[in-house]
This record gives C-alpha cells, structure tokens and sequence, in this order.
C-alpha cells in the first residue's frame, strides 16, 4: 500500500482553540465574575452583592476554577475574619477584548 492511499482507521484529534477558551470562560457565572473583576480587584462579599443570583457555592465554585485555568489570582490576609481578594492575571485581563466583542456581537444581534 503506498503511502498516499493510506487512511487512518482511527480520526486524529484536532484541538480547538475555541473550545478550550469556553472551557475556561464558559461557566454558568464566569462572564459575570470577569464582568466585576475587569473594574479591579474585589472581595467575595463584593462580588456577592454585585451578582445576586449566584448562590454562594456557586461563586465559590466559579472562582476556584478561574483560579484553576490561571485567570483570577486569590490573596488571602490574615485578619479576623479572614479577607480573600481576587484579582485578574494578566492572562484574565487579556479576555477583556473578547467579552467585548460577545457583547457588541449580542446587542447587533439579539432582541
């Protein structure tokens, strides 16, 4: 058999860039997170009070996993109680352009 009429039994796997950025960004709350963190630094409270409709767990939950894929950083400072700050890397402030460009795409596009 020659070499150019040989077919894989088996497709190779082609990575999508795409997808591994909704892997990152595509949480049910992570565009709303990057929303609030994108205006600077804040605290779980703050994050709570600006988007009502997460539940704790599920903040909780979201920014573990920004922390995870490097997005967000976590400082905690020992006081009483204990203070936690999250903040953008430089790796999450570089999804600023693409949020904004989901945003203008929805409002061109959408009711």
């Amino acid at each position: 058999m020659s070499a150019h009429n040989y077919v894989p039994k088996e497709p190779v796997q082609i990575e999508c860039n795409i997808e591994k950025t909704l892997d990152v960004i595509g949480g049910k709350w992570a565009f709303l997170v990057l929303r609030e963190l994108f205006c600077g630094t804040r605290r779980f409270g703050e994050l709570q009070r600006m988007i009502p409709s997460v539940s704790p767990r599920a903040l909780t939950t979201t920014l573990r996993h920004l922390e995870e894929k490097g997005v967000l950083e976590r400082k905690v400072f020992p006081t009483v109680p204990v203070t936690v700050e999250y903040t953008l890397t430089p790796k999450g402030e570089d999804l600023t352009h693409i949020l904004k460009e989901m945003k203008l795409w929805a409002a061109r596009w959408t009711d």
